[in-house]
């Protein structure tokens, strides 16, 4: 059966959605560090496992140098600075929409590293997904034990940077290369960053409960292997700046999900802002091309 390229954005925004609400139920009982390298290290055993059954090709040195500085960005800055958010307080739907942002991010570096051209529309559209994530994000903003602060804000704000240049890095540096095998490479790269920081930097205290281990297999399983090939047949088959306009969706549904689990609140303004963003997801999926070299 061949695979469903409609469904792709669906099926991706809800399991994406998922990570955050995954990252709430593991927090309480592991420190970030510590459980994203166990996470990184699984994932990549997992891949492989896969990759052998399938016959899938090596990749060259310079690939899998790249995939490693991608696996760098994409998941240990981007998931661990989210992840230490959350541990800190942060709401996952709030850190949701803090990293919605990522579509303006990945906007102006793909224009100015890989030459990928945005019409008037599409800034648009993003710029309505920005005031759409301010109408959610702002009632919270301040507000006492809710855990938004400077230090939780900034490091969904690095965050989001990491994932942006994460996404044009492997658009630019990475094309051909087998996804699995590459992926493979990338929780490598990953792993070996969070490392240090979750032996000398943590406290090493873990408790195993049922959610937490629950929370590991999802995130491997589901997340890790699932959804980041996903993502990666995705970004190979579209523009950067397209596919990052999906990340739009992801602060609605993952402040869906909890708010049904977890009872994060929900305010008429919030809700409004959710529709916001759905709108500027129509908006900025108009066709991006790529900008035409300067005459001589």
């Amino acid at each position: 059966m061949r695979f469903n390229a409609a469904l792709a954005p669906i099926a991706f925004v809800v399991l994406w959605s998922t990570g955050f609400v995954s990252a709430r139920y593991a927090m309480p009982y592991s420190e970030p560090f510590g459980f994203l390298t166990v996470r990184y290290i699984l994932s990549a055993a997992a891949l492989l496992g896969l990759a052998l059954i399938i016959g899938a090709p090596a990749l060259s040195w310079r690939h899998r140098r790249d995939s490693m500085i991608a696996g760098m960005l994409l998941h240990a800055v981007y998931l661990g600075m989210l992840f230490w958010a959350i541990d800190h307080g942060m709401p996952a739907g709030l850190s949701a929409l803090i990293v919605g942002l990522q579509p303006i991010f990945t906007a102006f570096m793909a224009a100015g590293t890989i030459g990928e051209d945005i019409t008037p529309r599409h800034w648009l559209g993003l710029v309505i997904g920005m005031i759409g994530i301010a109408m959610v994000l702002g009632p919270r903003v301040g507000v006492l034990g809710s855990g938004v602060n400077g230090w939780t804000v900034g490091a969904c704000v690095i965050a989001v940077t990491g994932m942006s240049a994460g996404t044009v890095w492997q658009k630019g540096r990475l094309k051909g290369a087998s996804p699995i095998t590459a992926t493979i490479w990338q929780f490598v790269g990953a792993a070996l960053l969070t490392l240090p920081f979750a032996l000398f930097v943590e406290e090493h205290e873990v408790t195993i409960t049922t959610p937490l281990v629950l929370s590991m297999i999802w995130l491997v399983l589901v997340l890790s292997v699932g959804t980041i090939m996903l993502l990666m047949w995705m970004i190979e088959h579209g523009a950067v700046s397209r596919v990052a306009a999906l990340f739009y969706l992801v602060p609605a549904c993952t402040a869906l999900i909890a708010f049904i689990l977890f009872g994060e609140p929900l305010s008429p303004i919030q809700i409004v802002g959710m529709a916001v963003t759905a709108l500027a997801v129509a908006m900025a999926a108009g066709k991006v091309g790529r900008r035409r070299p300067a005459m001589p």
